[in-house]
């Protein structure tokens, strides 16, 4: 019987497992996991510090959904792998051999050798084990300082804040993730932090980490020079592919696993999907522009492992992602990104900006200048509809038809204090947005 092994019990390995066994009721299915007895959601962890949900409540299936559908589960790490016996060595002294081969390990906190950084109460966010620390370390923290100001670091800075306990967030750029949001968005997002009572330190980064005679952090000291006192430091600088493990079993690792477009390795009956993997040849989504060689984002976690089932059940299949999509939260603020959003417009690029003057929602449109066919949308404080946004990028319209029709977008119109429009009304998607304007 052919031994499909999965390591990794995130959405892109459990994606895989589950699909594959929808197509094929014969294969072995074994999913190796150190982490977790059994998968579950990642974006759901900041909501079970917060006491929002418990740990059971971030299970998507019961427990009894794996035995069921046959899909084996082992807790452990895996120390090697030898792809000559096509076996992998697991810490617990076992060998499992596999006829293929899924690496799907996600990712781990990235640190940037900081002096002191060892220090205990210091720390990134990825998983549950990141969670348990989390948890353990803030018990009786006052004050807390938060390095980098992307995704993580905001959904860090809410979780101490929930605690009580005072957070100040170091950013290295003049605006809040100016790798990301151009200067109005980022401008806006920092208003918002600060009105939360987050203080937060623009143009300033990390120099060194101080610890106490116990070895627990005590302070930082910026590259300002200022020594801010903190007892627990979050690293939200962002997550690097897993991937030490596979140091000298001949499977090629730039970054992450290097992988082509149908997830193969180069090795023979060895595939990597997920966080863990990198694009060794370009990737382009359906409406043209190119993707990111390593994208960590839930979703596309989710569609690595169900194009690779096919490949794996003898449909072999090309990855091909849609219109690319990301949405999160800032404490309340909502925001969603389609498509190609370059912080500094390229060459060929215009936007349109609004924003409310005392609501905290703004929207950019970018498009072509040549065509004025949109390429992007950023949407903060508003809730567009995915569907719509993506096919007036995909059918690339212009942007006075897009502002003409930006009520058809509209996630809940019954919730606005605008009167509802028939969708597709000529016109009345721009009134009603420029009267938004002035509401």
């Amino acid at each position: 019987m052919n031994h499909f092994i999965i390591i990794g019990n995130g959405i892109a390995g459990i994606t895989a497992a589950r699909h594959v066994r929808q197509q094929n009721a014969d294969v072995q299915i074994t999913v190796i996991s150190a982490e977790s007895d059994h998968f579950y959601s990642r974006t759901a962890l900041m909501y079970v510090f917060m006491g929002h949900l418990r740990y059971e409540h971030t299970k998507p299936y019961e427990d009894w959904f794996w035995g069921k559908n046959r899909i084996g589960l082992k807790r452990a790490y895996v120390n090697q792998i030898d792809v000559a016996t096509k076996q992998v060595h697991c810490n617990d002294g076992s060998a499992l051999t596999y006829s293929t081969l899924v690496i799907a390990t996600g990712s781990t906190p990235a640190r940037f050798n900081w002096p002191g950084q060892k220090a205990a109460g210091v720390q990134g966010l990825y998983g549950l084990p990141d969670l348990a620390t989390m948890e353990r370390d803030t018990t009786g923290v006052k004050q807390a300082v938060v390095v980098g100001g992307g995704l993580i670091g905001v959904e860090m800075a809410e979780m101490l804040h929930s605690r009580g306990i005072a957070v100040t967030m170091l950013v290295r750029d003049a605006t809040y993730w100016r790798s990301v949001l151009p200067p109005e968005e980022g401008q806006l997002i920092g208003q918002h932090l600060r009105k939360h009572h987050i203080e937060l330190c623009i143009d300033t980064e990390l120099r060194e980490i101080l610890a106490d005679s116990s070895g627990r952090v005590r302070a930082v000291v910026t590259s300002r020079g200022d020594e801010l006192p903190a007892q627990f430091v979050g690293l939200g600088i962002g997550v690097v592919p897993n991937v030490g493990f596979l140091a000298g079993s001949g499977i090629a690792v730039n970054k992450g696993v290097l992988v082509n477009e149908f997830f193969e390795t180069n090795v023979p009956d060895v595939y990597a999907i997920g966080d863990c993997n990198e694009f060794s040849g370009p990737v382009l989504g359906s409406d043209g522009a190119a993707r990111k060689p390593i994208e960590q984002i839930w979703y596309t976690g989710r569609m690595h492992g169900e194009t690779l089932a096919l490949t794996l059940c003898g449909h072999r299949t090309a990855y091909r992602p849609g219109v690319f999509f990301n949405s999160a939260k800032f404490f309340d603020i909502e925001y969603q990104i389609y498509g190609t959003m370059n912080p500094t417009l390229t060459a060929d690029e215009s936007t349109f900006f609004w924003q409310h003057p005392h609501r905290n929602e703004c929207l950019r449109i970018n498009y072509r200048t040549t065509d004025q066919a949109v390429v992007g949308i950023h949407a903060l404080g508003l809730r567009l509809r995915h569907a719509i946004c993506e096919r007036w990028i995909l059918e690339q319209r212009p942007v006075d038809k897009v502002l003409e029709y930006l009520q058809v977008a509209d996630f809940n119109p019954e919730f606005s204090p605008f009167p509802k429009l028939a969708p597709g009304t000529p016109g009345q998607g721009r009134r009603t947005w420029l009267q938004r304007l002035f509401a």
